[in-house]
């Protein structure tokens, strides 16, 4: 999707509402028949129907924007990808009406990053990537994109000096791919200030932020300087742990014709029922995340002060040493934690196995809250002496704070932390 092609794109996408409105309006009816729905239908097809053959001709010439074939596009597809265009880009558009931002839709979070990094980079290339990112992350590049000839070398995104020096010593670097916060330290990384050195030393490199922890809503790379941002649609933007689905939204023309390639001759799109779902989660994110934002703060603050527990990782508490970062690039704190107890790795199996609201499961940003073991469950793919580097160490427990009421969440942790 790409939102230049609307004649009046500020108008059509709510570019000048508030964030809620864009979640609720935005690209509604975008590529849709001209008497459409209130709520847009599933278009559960796998290829459409011409009315000529002349047609179909125009469609496969690219003389019109006929759909095809569902791998190519589809309407219910083409709404959600409206609707994150106006989400993460309106701020870029607004401030510059001829940068043109571009969303598309993928089957996964996994290949919409795996699409972000091989429409940057071919064999013979290398990728700077964050040092703490999700273990299937970390697994791409050195299991997979290693063996296409594309190199991955980490570097301390938290550290400017770090990232300045990595990129003069990897002139061949065509991206710097990186989260924030990071999963599951809740580490920062500075965006405006990673884009300035890229732009200074070396500014064919592409800044690519996984922006899943944040959301739009507290987040948008995209004004801080990034060039492309990716997101797994299965965790916040959809919200219910119903789907699985991944999004890539950007401001350069030629990344974007990269990833439609991708797309077409992978097959990497999502299904439609897949991208109604998320669509449908986008309408609340606004909401959700506010609930989510302030129970996680309780949840941190409480933690914070239990005698079990040595450590919360949280940036929006006052000793979290990247707290005015947050403050800075952040609308609020996120619905994300972890913490390491006294007792380390045995007491964190027995409060996961006996805690009570909390559902023992990977994925994160459901409305209902879920608590997990980075080091033996998302980052076990990760080698160990590079895990403890990054500061995830074997005793470390991941919390997505749900919706629940606020007290629940407490009085569950409380009654855990009294059978350690």
């Amino acid at each position: 999707m790409e939102d230049s092609k609307h004649p009046d794109f500020v108008k059509a996408f709510y570019l000048k509402r508030g964030f809620s409105t864009r979640a609720l309006h935005a690209g509604e009816h975008f590529g849709q028949p001209h008497t459409p729905a209130h709520v847009n239908p599933i278009y559960q097809t796998s290829t459409f129907v011409f009315s000529s053959a002349e047609e179909g001709a125009k469609a496969f010439a690219g003389q019109d924007d006929a759909y095809i074939y569902t791998r190519l596009g589809n309407p219910t597809v083409k709404v959600t990808e409206a609707k994150l265009n106006a989400l993460e880009g309106a701020g870029v558009k607004l401030a510059n009406p001829d940068i043109r931002v571009s969303t598309l839709a993928f089957s996964s979070g996994m290949a919409a990053i795996t699409a972000s990094q091989l429409a940057c980079a071919k064999a013979g290339d290398e990728i700077l990537l964050g040092n703490v990112v999700y273990g299937a992350t970390e697994s791409l590049a050195y299991n997979v994109l290693n063996n296409l000839g594309i190199k991955a070398f980490d570097v301390d995104v938290a550290n400017l000096e770090a990232v300045q020096k990595a990129i003069g010593e990897h002139p061949k670097a065509k991206a710097i791919f990186f989260e924030t916060p990071m999963n599951p330290t809740l580490a920062l990384a500075d965006i405006a200030a990673v884009a300035k050195i890229v732009r200074q030393v070396n500014p064919d490199i592409v800044v690519i932020v996984d922006n899943t922890f944040s959301t739009p809503y507290l987040q948008r790379p995209l004004e801080l300087g990034a060039d492309v941002v990716v997101h797994s649609a299965t965790k916040y933007l959809s919200g219910h742990g119903t789907v699985v689905g991944g999004l890539v939204t950007t401001t350069l023309d030629w990344v974007k014709d990269e990833l439609y390639k991708l797309i077409k001759n992978m097959g990497s799109s999502p299904g439609p029922f897949d991208a109604w779902l998320i669509n449908q989660g986008l309408k609340t994110l606004a909401i959700r995340m506010e609930k989510h934002c302030s129970n996680a703060m309780a949840v941190a603050k409480y933690l914070s002060t239990h005698p079990k527990v040595s450590h919360v990782y949280y940036p929006g508490l006052e000793n979290h040493p990247q707290h005015e970062l947050a403050k800075k690039q952040m609308k609020h704190f996120g619905g994300m934690l972890s913490f390491e107890l006294v007792g380390g790795l045995e007491a964190g199996r027995k409060l996961m196995n006996t805690i009570e609201v909390f559902t023992l499961a990977v994925s994160l940003g459901c409305v209902d809250s879920l608590i997990q073991h980075p080091a033996s469950m998302t980052h076990a793919c990760v080698p160990q002496d590079k895990r403890l580097k990054g500061g995830i160490s074997d005793g470390l427990v991941r919390v997505s704070v749900g919706i629940e009421d606020e007290q629940d969440l407490i009085d569950a942790l409380d009654k855990a932390l009294a059978g350690l």
